[in-house]
């Protein structure tokens, strides 16, 4: 006899973005990031990350995303060892049309229609599901409202043009604010989630 799950997994967001919403540069440049966090801006971190076990990627994200930190668990004496652990063990899902094949360990790919994928996810038994992207698949989750938690890290710079996660968006959403969070180093985390009607 099977049991239906009837809650369902939380996608999450976790992005940095400037004041003015561009989470890069009009080339990908990330130098707007504040790095000098706090312990309690690492906690925050932890916190949102502890309940996950499957973190979705988009392609281009995952080339640098995986390696880089497979690099930082492979060395116990990084400061970042733990979050590399965490990263390199975590299950991951990549989102693709390009690759025909997962070059990393512990990744599959996912190269079906984006809503019916994220759907199945959510409905396998699990933790929360976490994303972390570039500007156009983090784009096409907000417009097709599969996000369920934003937590978007707000970095004091304003860079006046760049790539944005809002730029698929085809009518308003409504969010809620759950928490907004200062922290010491500038860093504002706004917590949101979508508005039900």
């Amino acid at each position: 006899m099977t049991t239906e799950n009837t809650t369902m997994r939380k996608l999450k967001l976790q992005v940095q973005m400037t004041v003015d919403g561009y989470i890069a540069g009009p080339n990908g440049e990330m130098d707007f990031m504040v790095w000098n966090w706090d312990d309690e801006l690492k906690q925050y971190v932890n916190d949102i990350t502890e309940p996950v076990d499957c973190i979705i990627l988009g392609r281009k994200l995952a080339e640098g995303f995986i390696p880089y930190w497979a690099t930082v668990a492979a060395n116990p004496d990084d400061p970042e060892f733990t979050t590399g652990k965490k990263f390199t063990d975590t299950h991951k899902v990549v989102f693709t049309n390009t690759l025909d094949k997962s070059e990393w360990n512990n990744t599959v790919l996912a190269k079906g229609n984006l809503v019916n994928e994220i759907t199945k996810l959510k409905k396998q038994d699990g933790k929360d599901i976490i994303a972390y992207g570039g500007a156009t698949f983090v784009s096409a989750l907000m417009k097709q409202k599969l996000i369920d938690q934003f937590h978007l890290f707000i970095n004091p710079t304003a860079i006046g043009n760049g790539m944005t996660i809002f730029k698929a968006l085809d009518s308003k959403q409504n969010l809620t604010l759950v928490k907004s969070t200062p922290f010491d180093c500038g860093i504002v985390v706004l917590n949101y989630e979508p508005k039900r009607d």
